[in-house]
């Protein structure tokens, strides 16, 4: 029996906002004939069904088992024609396919200088529009209409369409290339997380270096320069260069807010970029740039004339509430944070099917931090769980590792020392298994080892010596990703102090910008 949660035709219409079902509905009614169709009535079923049950269906008399799959098949086909004409959905690119769509009917049909007409208008489009992949297909059409449609202005014509050809063919080639080595890049953050050695080290900067191609930047339009800075972003964080991915994620924002028609064009880009923009300033602690950064993408997707979907949604949400998140880490203001825990969850579960796992995790993560900040141990303890026992989360290693390593100071801090020593062999060879384990950690699993052999008054000399030791590694260039996502530093500060961890960071944030 199908899953629920893979039937990708039960998804689709649970994704259906209620104007839109209406529209379907009045799309399919709009012939007689289709008032009693088969395909209508397994969409209403599906629709009035909270979960899928194919033998429901077959009970219900709609259709024959064998029959079924060609039935799912034609209503899935129905449902994204009657998207496609919904007005919501009527965006640049599907207005431009559509004017070739129709080119091309009229070139089957021998209507030659019509079909040339709309290609004309729909390659102007596209090109100035930025969309460079379409606007070569629809030369590529023109050059064809062009043989069969002879007029005394061919010769003009055929060079002229040559040119263009060749122009966007180049233009193409780069950002194809560009792309590819973004996409690369993220692939291996999303797999490994920030360098980890020399050779992590040495594997990202060869590639970025063998495949990034030779260019202009001067010369390059705005698509390809958004991907030119995307590249530059990614290996920059793979390498833990913080300032220069801070300074290639505002040249990514700054793109779209010199062009800002390509806003509305490229909203997935708009937010990823700004995303990006804040994780920087968060690396660097840049509190006031990000939460400038965060308020003016806050006011930028609440204008009327951003676009809506059920995609932009789900990642304004991720991003917003992730960067609120972190902008309690960096002013160190962790109780006041405690409220977007449940605007989380419930985000979290209303947007699940469009959020891989691996963002997900990263929120429970955040989530942790921010109780672990607060002094909640074991609330912070219980969101680490969901990240150490989730067995399908196989991308960000680096997650997993430092999951573990928070799970054993808050054990520590909650006075749940009793399976420490169970917890810190797992650990080990959690983190050895990963190929992880770095001084950071081994100092870390070294004093919370010792622990029980320490007496209670020289406990203030061991939180001492952890620090000098852990203080070193602070500037490290490997090491230092390990307090991106726990501030060790503060966390022991607060014990050689007596203050909680909230107050030593705010502590710090105020001193910065003083």
């Amino acid at each position: 029996m199908t899953n629920t949660q893979t039937d990708p035709l039960f998804v689709l219409v649970k994704s259906l906002s209620k104007s839109e079902k209406r529209q379907f509905k009045l799309y399919v009614g709009r012939l007689g004939v289709n008032a009693d169709a088969k395909f209508l009535a397994l969409f209403n079923l599906l629709d009035k069904l909270k979960k899928y049950d194919e033998s429901q269906i077959l009970q219900n008399g709609i259709v024959k088992k064998a029959q079924l799959s060609n039935l799912k098949a034609h209503l899935y086909k129905q449902i994204l024609i009657s998207l496609r004409l919904n007005p919501v959905n009527q965006n640049i690119r599907v207005q431009i396919r559509e004017q070739l769509d129709f080119a091309t009917i009229l070139y089957q049909k021998g209507l030659y200088k019509q079909s040339l007409k709309l290609l004309d208008k729909a390659k102007n489009m596209a090109v100035d529009n930025e969309e460079k992949n379409v606007a070569y297909e629809i030369v590529e059409l023109e050059k064809i209409i062009e043989t069969q449609y002879i007029t005394r202005s061919i010769p003009q014509r055929a060079e002229e369409l040559v040119n263009q050809a060749k122009e966007l063919s180049q233009q193409n080639v780069i950002t194809s290339k560009l792309s590819n080595l973004s996409l690369q890049l993220y692939g291996m953050m999303l797999k490994l997380g920030y360098v980890r050695n020399d050779e992590d080290l040495s594997k990202v900067t060869s590639y970025f270096t063998e495949n990034m191609p030779e260019c202009d930047l001067k010369k390059l339009g705005f698509r390809e320069k958004l991907w030119y800075y995307k590249a530059h972003l990614w290996h920059s964080l793979l390498t833990q260069d913080f300032l220069s991915s801070y300074k290639y994620a505002s040249k990514w924002v700054d793109l779209f807010y010199e062009n800002e028609e390509m806003i509305a064009l490229n909203p997935v880009f708009f937010l990823k970029g700004n995303n990006y923009l804040l994780e920087s300033q968060f690396f660097v602690k840049y509190a006031s740039q990000f939460r400038n950064t965060l308020t003016m993408l806050e006011e930028v997707v609440s204008r009327k004339d951003f676009p809506q979907n059920d995609n932009i949604t789900s990642l304004v949400f991720l991003y917003l509430n992730s960067n609120k998140l972190n902008l309690h880490f960096l002013e160190g203001t962790f109780e006041k944070g405690l409220y977007l825990v449940a605007i989380i969850e419930y985000g979290i579960k209303k947007h699940r099917a469009r959020i891989d796992e691996h963002h997900i995790m990263l929120l429970y993560y955040k989530i942790a931090c921010l109780y672990f900040g607060v002094g909640d141990n074991k609330t912070c303890i219980e969101y680490l769980k969901r990240i150490i026992h989730n067995k399908n989360l196989k991308m960000r290693e680096d997650l997993m590792c430092f999951a573990r390593v928070l799970s054993l100071v808050a054990h520590y801090e909650a006075g749940m020392d009793y399976h420490l020593e169970v917890q810190l062999k797992s650990t080990y060879k959690f983190l050895l298994k990963m190929n992880d384990l770095h001084a950071v950690q081994k100092e870390m699993i070294k004093f919370l080892r010792g622990l029980g052999e320490i007496y209670p008054t020289d406990l203030k000399n061991e939180f001492q010596k952890l620090y000098d030791n852990l203080k070193q590694y602070e500037n490290h260039p490997y090491e230092k990703r390990a307090f991106l996502y726990l501030d060790i530093l503060s966390w022991l500060e607060s014990h050689l102090q007596n203050k909680p961890v909230g107050q030593i960071i705010r502590e710090k944030a105020l001193a910065v910008t003083r």
